[in-house]
């Protein structure tokens, strides 16, 4: 089977070089269209209960009731976002998920956070390709203001990032990173 065979939203979710001349590119940008429409209408809801049944339309998941989203927030795709239970999302966030995106049970991210899944090529010839990889936010972990996850990382279970921090690499369990690039400052006890 020729890589042009399998589903294109299985591709992104495997992560790696997806060629925007690809043949399935069209289904991509549908749904994209589909998302800026229902993103005006999310940044414009009048209370968390709307925020969710918005966010849940553009994800095509549920958002569970316990969860809390303020806007505004933005997605450019929002079909590859999961979204736990308890999970505190603050204003002004940016998920670029076009490679996947899972935030576990109980996170907490704080204002102006970016999630990026989304990359392209050095060489000059095929930069205008995507090259993805998943950002996995795991259970009771902390992302602090103004921090960048950036594509392929994990952040482990009850860990915390700095305010500010650009994230390139994997964060262990419980572990404080911080700075740019975010190094660990500590572990957490």
């Amino acid at each position: 089977m020729s890589q042009n065979d399998t589903d294109i939203f299985q591709r992104m979710l495997a992560g790696g070089i997806i060629h925007m001349t690809d043949s399935q590119m069209p289904k991509v940008w549908e749904i994209v269209a589909r998302t800026i429409k229902l993103s005006a209408a999310l940044n414009t809801s009048t209370d968390v209960d709307q925020v969710r049944d918005y966010l849940s339309e553009i994800t095509g998941n549920q958002i569970d009731k316990s969860a809390t989203i303020f806007v505004p927030f933005y997605t450019n795709f929002g079909r590859h976002t999961k979204i736990g239970k308890n999970v505190f999302i603050n204003h002004d966030c940016s998920f670029l998920d076009l490679g996947g995106i899972t935030i576990e049970d109980d996170v907490q991210i704080g204002p102006k956070v970016s999630l990026i899944t989304e990359n392209h090529p050095l060489d000059p010839s095929t930069r205008k390709s995507l090259d993805l990889k998943s950002v996995l936010i795991k259970k009771n972990a902390w992302i602090g203001a103004g921090a960048i996850i950036l594509p392929g990382v994990t952040v482990g279970e009850n860990s915390v990032v700095a305010a500010g921090a650009v994230v390139n690499k994997d964060v262990p369990a419980n572990i404080i990173v911080g700075g740019v690039p975010a190094k660990v400052i500590r572990t957490i006890d």
